[in-house]
């Protein structure tokens, strides 16, 4: 039996879906989904002309996932992701005049220029981590604080299938089990853990389905570029957890558009596969299910695309009116023990 056909995909029915959902809440994460695409697209270029330092690691081709993730929970749900985090971070509140300015490393950023590409956060954000698998740890305990103050939440971890093989994932999991933790892992498996194929770095597929038997949870897999598929699946699996308080484990299978970071140039992928992964875009594809619908025209899709590109360029003009931070203000709000000063 071939490895693809060992998959078991959650699937929901588009159209049903689009009614479940509605008319205007379908229509907003289309225009969510194309500020992360914008934004991502236009800090690109602001990075290659200079006008953003340090790292840089695009989401683009994966948008569905959090986006369908963040409509289908709740607001006061706890959040943590990986070094990929400008959309999780536009999609729980972060302005796009403060994201930028954080590229940038300005003042009005927000993390005041300290953070840059890989350190945004918000209210429910615990932070976007740059240790790979360093996050997963902090989730699980996110989990543990809400089961310890009984609040029907749920932590919700975004790791890439590069994370799978670290120590502390499985520790991870291991405790949410063993403890009956309300935790949601969502494997974001976009083939390419930094330049290796994912079937030459992990022994098992599919991840989450065998993952769970190993840990006695549930796992699931979805196509992560099916906005409809995502969506109900997270809607499901919000309920399930919170009436469980047992763990579940999401395998989204998508793949990115970009390399690794700014600086990969992916010769890894022939060019050929990735207009093949391109033709699975999910932009295009919730479009066309609302277009189908009689929902919006391609002139509406236009003028939506139009204007969040518009939100972007200007928010480019806000980070590069922003003054830089003093540097006397460098170790302000820095957590440290005092002992380590005193020795």
């Amino acid at each position: 039996m071939s490895q693809e056909l060992s998959y078991h995909f959650f699937k929901a029915d588009a159209f049903v879906a689009l009614d479940a959902i509605g008319k205007n809440k379908v229509i907003e994460a289309l225009k969510k989904m194309l500020l992360i695409r914008h934004f991502e697209t236009r800090a690109e270029s602001a990075y290659q002309m200079g006008k953003v330092g340090g790292f840089f690691h695009a989401y683009i081709g994966q948008e569905a996932i959090q986006t369908a993730a963040t409509m289908a929970l709740d607001a006061n749900d706890w959040y943590t992701t990986t070094y990929r985090c400008h959309a999780l971070a536009l999609l729980l509140g972060v302005t796009p005049d403060a994201a930028m300015a954080e590229l940038y490393g300005k003042k009005t950023g927000n993390a005041m220029g300290r953070g840059g590409s890989m350190h945004l956060f918000s209210d429910h954000l615990l932070g976007g981590f740059g240790i790979v698998g360093g996050h997963i740890p902090i989730a699980t305990g996110a989990a543990f604080s809400m089961k310890y103050q009984d609040k029907k939440q749920v932590s919700i971890c975004f790791l890439g299938d590069g994370a799978v093989p670290q120590g502390a994932f499985h520790e991870s999991l291991n405790l949410a089990a063993l403890w009956n933790l309300p935790v949601i892992y969502v494997v974001e498996n976009n083939q390419w853990g930094m330049g290796t194929k994912v079937n030459r770095a992990l022994s098992m597929n599919p991840i989450a389905e065998r993952l769970a038997i190993s840990y006695g949870i549930e796992g699931y897999t979805v196509d992560g570029m099916n906005f409809f598929d995502c969506y109900a699946l997270f809607e499901k699996l919000r309920k399930q957890v919170i009436d469980t308080n047992r763990p579940v484990i999401i395998e989204a299978i998508t793949e990115r558009f970009k390399g690794h970071s700014i600086s990969d140039p992916a010769h890894y992928r022939t060019k050929e596969e990735l207009e093949c992964a391109m033709k699975r875009d999910p932009i295009p594809f919730l479009f066309h299910a609302v277009q189908e619908r009689g929902w919006l025209t391609q002139a509406e899709f236009d003028e939506i695309s139009n204007s969040e590109k518009e939100v972007v360029l200007k928010s480019m003009q806000f980070a590069e009116a922003s003054e830089l931070p003093d540097i006397i203000t460098l170790e302000e709000d820095v957590f440290a023990p005092d002992s380590i000063w005193r020795n």
